[in-house]
């Protein structure tokens, strides 16, 4: 059949392939051209014995490969690949910070390896999808917490922020007071809303979190707010669109109590490396007194027009 004949009837219109996208033509658009730079660097306070935060970069990716086939090469490719890219930060709090710090991150790996769908085409049933998926994560993230400490006699508390990118939209779940922004257009926006109470503060019920997105954001957010109860924190879950050019920033409030955001924005303007840029802010709050630990992570995003 060419490009010029008339789709029959019986044959579904998502059926005809683009020449220009490797998929139908109401497909998601692929998220293989988007370039990601990433940095992050984290140092332990001088007065502590260990660092209480921890951090993790990620790629998740699927791959096409062809092994044999009759069709000339140029007909289809020998191989396509496309990925979406992770970014979490936690700081664990008490005496058992880095322990509670390290559950949360590797509870939350676990997770998306073993019942994650890995979606890396985004459309709004999809995106909703990831959402709830995000929230019922961390509600498994604050049992696994839970069950290490009763196990072990231990509190264990840790904040835990999340971002999730993939193509040009941004996904972030959000509990207690580590940070993620967006620094656009030379100015930054924090998309994370401090939760400031803690079960200790509350007489034994756990987290909350309190309103949605910042004003410079409103509107162009979409958000699900699990609301807390007896069984689990109150966790920010939202969705926003990423344009070219684009930094997304993440820190632990170590980071942010010594150093205020002008000052942060002022480092991300520097013509330097992303991983620079996370030195940078570090060693700024460690100079600034350094009261607990601190850790930073910068993805810079090329997203193609």
């Amino acid at each position: 059949m060419s490009s010029d004949e008339p789709i029959p009837d019986n044959v579904p219109r998502w059926f005809r392939a683009s020449p220009l996208l490797p998929g139908p033509l109401d497909s998601p658009p692929p998220a293989v051209n988007v370039e990601v730079e990433f940095g992050a660097r984290s140092r332990r306070a001088p007065q502590r014995f260990a660092n209480d935060d921890h951090y993790l970069v990620m790629r998740l990716g699927r791959y096409q490969d062809t092994l044999l086939t009759s069709l000339p090469s140029h007909v289809i490719p020998q191989r396509f690949d496309e990925f979406g890219y992770g970014m979490l930060v936690a700081n664990g709090m008490g005496v058992n910070g880095e322990a509670a710090s390290r559950i949360a991150v590797t509870t939350l790996v676990h997770l998306v390896v073993y019942f994650g769908k890995w979606h890396l085409r985004i459309e709004e049933p999809i995106a909703w999808e990831v959402m709830d998926r995000g929230e019922r994560f961390y509600r498994a993230i604050d049992s696994a917490l839970l069950q290490a400490g009763r196990h072990g006699g231990l509190a264990l508390e840790s904040t835990l922020t999340a971002v999730f990118t993939v193509g040009n939209d941004l996904f972030f779940a959000h509990v207690g007071d580590s940070r993620a922004y967006l620094f656009r257009d030379d100015k930054l926006m924090r998309l994370t809303h401090d939760h400031t109470f803690t079960r200790e503060h509350l007489g034994g019920a756990p987290n909350i979190t309190l309103a949605a997105g910042p004003e410079d954001l409103r509107g162009v957010t979409e958000s699900v707010e699990a609301p807390a109860g007896l069984h689990g924190p109150r966790i920010d879950v939202e969705r926003l669109g990423l344009l070219d050019g684009d930094t997304v920033f993440m820190c632990t409030n170590g980071l942010t109590d010594m150093i205020d955001e002008e000052r942060i924005a002022d480092v991300l303007r520097l013509p330097t490396s992303p991983d620079t840029q996370c030195q940078t802010l570090v060693d700024l709050a460690m100079d600034a007194g350094g009261r607990e630990d601190a850790t930073a992570l910068v993805a810079r995003y090329r997203i193609p027009v």
